[in-house]
Formats: C-alpha cells, structure tokens, sequence
C-alpha cells in the first residue's frame, strides 16, 4: 500500500481535495455588480455571453462561480466604486456617472458600450443660455461630486443642493434656480417647463472599473472576456465565393480585423472569402458585393472572439 509520502503512489490515492487545479493560478476575483435595474440586466447578460455564471434567483447577494474562479457581490449601482475604490472588492460594473461622482480611488478600465446618458444642465425656458449664467446660482442635482468637479475646473462659484431625486421639481419648488441632472428624451424637463442648456456636463455609460494602480491577472481575464463579447456584438462573419481576379476590389469592401481568409476552390477560377464585418453594415456590404459578382454570400453570427 502506498501513502502520500511514496515517490510512485497513484494520482487515485491521492485525496481529490488537495490536487492542485490546474486552471487556478490567481486568487478568487471579487466582482461588484449591480443588483436590479437596467445596469443590472445588461451587465448579467454581458457577463453570461462572457463565460460566467449568474444569480438565477434577484435575492442572491453574492455568488461563487467556481469553474472561473470569481465571486460576484450583488450590489447599488451608487455604491459599487465605493467598495471597489477602498479595495474591499476588486473590480465592478458601474455608471461612468456613478464613478466619478463617487470620488473614490477607482478607475475606469473598460466601457461596457450599454447604459448611456448624457448629464446635462437644465433650467427654466428662457432663463439661461450657456454655463457662466450659473454663477452664484443655486443648481440641484443627485450628482452633487460630479457637479462640483465639473464647476471647479471651470471656475464657476454656485451653491450646490444635493437631492436624492425628482431633482426637476426643485426649481418650481424654490429649492433651486436651475437643475444637473442625466438626460435623455427631455421629455420630463419639457413637462416641468425647463429646458436644456450649454454642452453635455458627461457622456455617460456603463464601464468596467478597478482601484486604481492595482491589476491583477484574474482582472486581465475577465477583461479579455469582456472585449471579445463587445467585439462579438459589433460583428458578423461573412463568407463569400468570388472570381480570382475580383478579389481585391471585393478585400477592399471586406477588409477584417487584420486581413480577409482567402481559400482556393474546386473551381480554380474562383475563390472563398471569409471576414469579420461591421454588423450595422451588413445588408449594404452584401448589396456591392453581389453587384461586384460575388455570390453563396453568407452571414453567420459571433458568440465570442478573442482580438
């Protein structure tokens, strides 16, 4: 009988709790992600077409996906740069909005391409045209870190009045002379009678975020994850059977990522295409490729790329 100790003992022996796992090379990531809303569904989404395991169930806080060695914590949208900027968790899925705001030593690492709105000002019809009208004025808004910072670097000196919500309301309540708020068919400042004014204080969308100065190569992964799903999004495959002396004018409609896969055909006079194409400019690509004479024009989707 063999024991631990013997240099020929068995895989078999060994007890499977102390074989080492090949795949786990870094410790367990901790992921932030938002808890409910719209950031909430699109961020799970992503998450699931990169790879990982998801809460099936809303009341889960935390889940453990095991064969990808990360843990994900159900959490605020508002609160996540907090937990990530003070290191207790080491990356999340937040507003670029909420991050700045938040003014913590967080930093964005990837946006995410979902969730966009424009932060902008907004005031009564008629009452201001352009940002140096604010000085003095009294603005509310729920984004109280961003709006400082953005008035700071422009030298603007306003009183700024925090709210938690329904921030249009507070001109026509006296709390306010005009209002910061995200933005995006303007209908509801239409209904309050304000209306927008200067440029867009944010471009705002959802984004990956980090502590700053800190990466790790479980990060790195989950990155890389990321991209090829925005990637995946953004493209389509498109195959193609073309005549050999067409090839360069149809490679110049359907350049690729690095260059398109040529391939030689039974018929030697003709030749197979293959190429990744911008999904949005698939049905006109395909229309100049066929007036080009190229035909068997297929598209197929992609589920996960790696660039």
């Amino acid at each position: 009988m063999t024991s631990l100790a013997d240099p020929v003992h068995r895989v078999a022996d060994v007890p499977p709790q102390i074989l080492p796992n090949p795949r786990k090379t870094f410790p367990m990531l901790r992921v932030a992600v938002p808890n409910k809303g719209s950031l909430s569904e699109a961020a799970a989404a992503m998450l699931a077409e990169a790879g990982y395991r998801q809460r099936r169930d809303t009341r889960e806080l935390v889940m453990v996906d095991p064969d990808n060695d990360i843990e994900f914590f159900f959490l605020r949208p508002r609160d996540i740069a907090v937990y990530v900027g003070q290191g207790t968790l080491d990356v999340g899925i937040t507003g670029r909005d909420l991050l700045l705001d938040a003014e913590v030593e967080a930093e964005e690492l990837l946006p995410l391409g979902f969730a966009a709105s424009t932060f902008r000002f907004a005031g009564p019809i008629g009452d201001f045209s352009n940002v140096a009208q604010l000085e003095g004025k009294r603005l509310a808004t729920s984004y109280d870190g961003l709006l400082r910072g953005y008035l700071a670097e422009r030298g603007i000196n306003a009183k700024v009045v925090r709210l938690d919500g329904a921030v249009e309301s507070s001109v026509r309540l006296g709390v306010a002379d005009a209002i910061a708020d995200v933005v995006e068919t303007g209908t509801t400042l239409k209904a309050a009678g304000m209306e927008i004014f200067g440029e867009p204080i944010l471009n705002s969308e959802s984004v990956l975020i980090g502590r700053k100065g800190e990466q790790n190569p479980a990060t790195e992964v989950l990155i890389r994850r990321l991209q090829g799903v925005l990637v995946a999004r953004q493209y389509v495959m498109m195959d193609y059977d073309i005549r050999k002396e067409l090839v360069e004018q149809a490679a110049a409609l359907t350049p690729g990522l690095e260059s398109p896969t040529v391939s030689p055909l039974r018929d030697s006079d003709w030749v197979a295409v293959r190429s990744m194409v911008p999904k949005r400019e698939t049905n006109r690509i395909m229309d100049e490729l066929y007036d080009l004479g190229a035909r068997a024009i297929l598209v197929s989707s992609i589920h996960a790329c790696r660039i």
